[in-house]
């Protein structure tokens, strides 16, 4: 199957799931409901934290029991509209194009976007702080095979970078095929660098949406998956799109403990984000619900955990990580 034929199948599959979704967990599926509900706070990003913003986006309100959050997935309709006048974007797909609207809504002072959800950090920290990277959660990247493949269930930091570079071709006799999610995915970029891949094979198939383990569809396939979207689709809290796909380990290390909670001890761990411009640090809105580990996100620690991430304790909520895109 070609790149652009998994791309489409994994898009379209993407957007089913979302359907089903609502039957499965009704609370946090999707974008706003009703999408004419203008909240306070808007925000676009990453795949890997859409469900849990939805679900905190039920339980942070402000003094009046009014929600504040509102969190638009990162596939669904080609647009959204994020407030209620004007301000009809792009839907981003991805924490890059998530960063990227934000971006341009403070750069056209739009007012359309106030935060972003971000699966990885900034990539340049040298030459701007105009952006603030907010941790609230602990997320790991691991890869993931069919259930029915004879595939070896461990593999090591540099096998994963041979296969990704294509030096590595065929494992226990059957013929690999490396795949990636789309360009803007904060879990690709994590992933190539914590495997040490700073330029692909050209044997890769890239573009697919992330953590949609229905894409395995051959025996050679393995692609990187979230391991908190793992457990929470393996929970029903969110829609279940792991199809036959399982989790591997790295070098002899599993990424999940014995009760299926995050394994800390895993090698490609990763804090989670959300966005904001720093300047905006000192809004009582965004103070309150974002910045310290006494910050309304930072206290729905059980909401956090029940979709699968590991909470921070008191580094959730710190401000000190700042930089641009």
């Amino acid at each position: 199957m070609n790149v652009k034929s998994r791309a489409r199948i994994g898009a379209a599959l993407g957007v089913a799931a979302l359907g089903l979704g609502v039957a499965l967990a009704p609370a946090a599926q999707a974008d706003p409901s009703p999408v004419t509900q203008y909240r306070t706070l808007a925000g676009v990003g990453s795949d890997t934290t859409q469900d849990v913003l939805n679900g905190l986006g039920n339980v942070v309100t402000n003094a009046f029991g009014q929600k504040i959050i509102a969190s638009w997935n990162a596939t669904g309709t080609a647009t959204v509209k994020t407030k209620a006048t004007g301000c009809v974007i792009n839907r981003p797909n991805g924490s890059s194009a998530g960063i990227d609207a934000l971006r341009n809504a403070v750069d056209t002072n739009s007012g359309c976007l106030d935060f972003a959800r971000s699966s990885r950090g900034p990539a340049d920290t040298a030459t701007s702080t105009d952006l603030t990277w907010i941790p609230f959660a602990k997320d790991a990247v691991s890869w993931v095979k069919r259930s029915d493949s004879t595939l070896p269930s461990d593999l090591t930091a540099a096998q994963l970078k041979d296969i990704y570079e294509c030096n590595l071709t065929s494992l226990n006799g059957v013929a690999l095929t490396p795949i990636l999610p789309q360009a803007n995915s904060g879990t690709r970029q994590f992933f190539l660098s914590s495997i040490g891949v700073s330029a692909l094979g050209a044997c890769v198939h890239e573009g697919v949406q992330e953590n949609d383990g229905t894409v395995l569809d051959s025996a050679g396939d393995i692609a990187p998956y979230s391991v908190a979207q793992y457990t929470a689709q393996e929970k029903l809290v969110v829609t279940d799109r792991r199809g036959a796909a399982v989790l591997g380990s790295v070098g002899t290390v599993a990424p999940r403990n014995a009760d299926k909670t995050l394994n800390l001890a895993f090698p490609f761990t990763r804090d989670v984000y959300n966005v904001v411009p720093t300047p905006k640090l000192t809004n009582a809105t965004i103070a309150s619900t974002f910045v310290g580990s006494t910050s309304k996100v930072c206290a729905a620690g059980t909401t956090i955990a029940n979709y699968g991430f590991g909470t921070l304790g008191a580094n959730c909520g710190t401000t000190t990580l700042k930089g641009e895109r």
